[in-house]
């Protein structure tokens, strides 16, 4: 081989391993990862639903990075005690630790039934987020929506809860929902919402009520009283059926869950303790949403 031939052989190898690394380097640039983000929970019970969603996700989507944030610090704070393992990190640690380990494509899927408080402390975390620019900056940064974020996701979520309760609840007995709901939030009127697209398609069987804001367990009683019910079934309007579907919906030992006040006002009181992150029909939606965010 001539000298030249030598030279124009390691200029072209030169050529093409500068070539290969930096369609590696765009590769690696191209990462994308799944933030999943829940309130949390303690309760190992409980966690089956979250745990539910971040399997289907992974299935959904094989070649991205999918994990896990807690946004309550309380839980949190409760698993370390306790000395459990792996503890989610909260949203912002996750969002660090992405960005830290190359994740140019991020989608954060929140968990959350409504677009209230808690989802908008997850707006606003990846709002900053996006403001940073350069090395501590992620290039494209997606935020998913909530189930109850529309009127059309009202009519898919009335169906799927339909579908639910059709082999739980005979037609005497009426399905009572407990929604967690949002303090002095514009969002919580997406129950009401809901509550219409239930009373189109199930024939008024349907009542939501709330935790935290209207409508109440009172109101749920006058509905009930008024539509001629005996017979209930309440379960959670929740993901997750940690504390609150626990004791305030169903502990039959405390006078003011839900369980106590219905069976006081004379009610057949049933219970279906199981979040709906554990529903076919809610996981399959989740998916949709996932799809959504990342297309």
């Amino acid at each position: 081989m001539s000298f030249k031939s030598m030279i124009l052989a390691v200029t072209l190898a030169a050529v093409a391993f500068s070539g290969t690394a930096c369609a590696k380097e765009a590769k690696k640039e191209e990462k994308q990862a799944i933030l999943i983000t829940s309130f949390g929970t303690s309760m190992p019970s409980a966690r089956k639903a979250i745990d539910n969603l971040v399997a289907a996700a992974k299935k959904a989507f094989p070649g991205a990075e999918v994990r896990l944030a807690f946004t309550s610090n309380i839980i949190r704070r409760k698993l370390t005690r306790e000395g459990k393992k792996n503890v989610p990190p909260t949203p912002v640690m996750a969002l660090a630790q992405l960005n830290d380990e190359g994740f140019s494509t991020v989608g954060v899927m929140p968990t959350h039934i409504i677009p209230g408080a808690e989802y908008d402390e997850i707006k606003n975390v990846v709002e900053a987020w996006g403001e940073l620019k350069g090395k501590y900056g992620i290039k494209d940064l997606r935020l998913g929506k909530t189930f109850l974020s529309s009127v059309e996701g009202c009519d898919e979520m009335a169906e799927i809860l339909v579908k639910r309760f059709e082999k739980l609840a005979g037609k005497d007995t009426a399905v009572v929902l407990m929604g967690h709901g949002t303090p002095h939030h514009i969002a919580n009127a997406m129950y009401s919402q809901l509550q219409v697209a239930l009373d189109k398609i199930a024939d008024g069987r349907f009542f939501i009520g709330t935790v935290e804001n209207t409508p109440l367990i009172e109101d749920v009683v006058a509905a009930l009283k008024k539509a001629g019910y005996k017979k209930t079934l309440v379960s959670p309007l929740m993901i997750v059926a940690g504390d609150h579907a626990n004791n305030d919906m169903a502990d039959k030992d405390d006078p003011e869950s839900w369980y106590s006040i219905l069976k006081k006002e004379g009610f057949a009181v049933e219970t279906y303790i199981k979040g709906l992150g554990e529903d076919k029909g809610v996981t399959a939606a989740f998916v949709e949403h996932l799809k959504e965010m990342m297309k």
